[in-house]
């Protein structure tokens, strides 16, 4: 049982995880390049503005999921992985 769930972690979880702290990323940097380059367009301003921030909800969700999975981990006394863009 140990080796599967560190398969699982090892092969779907990781990849996910890092998957969505990138796009949740992605999704901050372009509402932060939206917001910079419309100085005097309030809507895409509010646009960018948006993205940064649902960006940011993202990191804080991929964060927490990282933390949960962590604690997982633990509480099964299964190896834990450093950040996940790390190997």
């Amino acid at each position: 049982m140990t080796a599967f769930l560190t398969k699982v972690n090892a092969v779907i979880l990781n990849p996910l995880i890092t998957f969505g702290f990138a796009v949740a990323l992605l999704l901050f940097l372009w509402g932060l390049f939206e917001f910079i380059r419309n100085p005097a367009d309030a809507e895409n301003r509010k646009k960018g503005q948006n993205n940064i921030i649902w960006g940011l909800v993202g990191l804080l969700i991929m964060f927490s999921v990282f933390g949960i999975i962590k604690v997982i981990l633990g509480t099964f006394g299964l190896p834990q992985p450093g950040f996940p863009f790390t190997r």
